[in-house]
């Protein structure tokens, strides 16, 4: 997953190389605190009446967040960001393939058992070899795709608030995304070596969909945003889409000053 571009030297080399044999990373100061308050300020603006909403006592979460907020995109698209996903996929640039806000509220009694990431959000139900079963649920369409396109997928989990084993850290199996899609009565003799991903605010757990992962209840006053991005260069078959496929935007170039 390593990459020099351009001759230049990778700026994340330790952190593509463990994500390549151990399915995860943590990659901390991607976005500064400036930057951090200006994405809580748009996501402060979302209107709370669309189905993509989900708001409780332990819970709230906003799926396809980037069609409910467009104007976060260009806000995620930081330099250091766009540095990483040219090492991740060097060559060709990815599209962004699923985002989706949560905030695990102070006191949340949420917790996520052990799983994989092994369906997709695609834009409709076509019968293709290698992609199946299907599911529906809340006007969402998703597939188990073929195996290369689950491996094609680097999942970035910005957060926006410091993260440790008290308020809800994700917990990962190191290695687990070696063995494919794995069955739920495998998980338990798998766990036992699972470690706590702390996550500085503005820093980014890197993780492979297939990485075997969970989060414990909150037990502290503080809270846990996350930004979740998936992003792959894997294009679908024809006539199948990523349900919320967004392409890079161009890169800014800021003014040179005259000397």
């Amino acid at each position: 997953m390593s990459n020099r571009v351009a001759n230049r030297p990778a700026k994340f080399p330790a952190a593509t190389t463990q994500l390549a044999a151990e399915g995860y990373a943590v990659l901390p100061d991607i976005f500064n605190p400036e930057e951090l308050a200006a994405l809580l300020r748009t996501i402060a603006t979302a209107p709370a009446d669309s189905p993509n909403f989900r708001r409780s006592r332990d819970v709230f979460a906003i799926r396809n967040l980037l069609g409910e907020l467009p104007q976060l995109w260009p806000q995620l698209l930081a330099p250091r960001l766009r540095t990483l996903l040219a090492e991740l996929f060097p060559g060709q640039p990815p599209h962004l393939v699923k985002a989706v806000f949560f905030d695990k509220p102070a006191g949340s009694n949420w917790l996520v058992a052990w799983h994989q990431d092994v369906m997709v959000a695609v834009d409709q139900r076509r019968e293709l070899p290698g992609y199946g079963p299907w599911s529906s649920k809340g006007g969402e369409t998703t597939v188990l795709p073929p195996p290369e396109i689950l491996e094609s997928i680097v999942t970035l989990r910005l957060h926006l608030d410091a993260c440790d084993a008290t308020n809800g850290a994700l917990r990962v199996v190191p290695g687990s995304h070696r063995r494919g899609v794995i069955a739920n009565d495998e998980y338990p003799a798998l766990t036992p070596p699972a470690v706590t991903c702390a996550v500085s605010a503005g820093g980014l757990l890197l993780m492979q969909p297939l990485t075997l992962h969970a989060s414990q209840r909150s037990t502290s006053p503080r809270p846990r945003r996350v930004i979740h991005l998936e992003f792959s260069a894997a294009e679908l078959p024809p006539g199948l889409q990523w349900r919320e496929r967004l392409d890079l935007l161009p890169e800014v170039k800021k003014p040179e000053l005259a000397p």
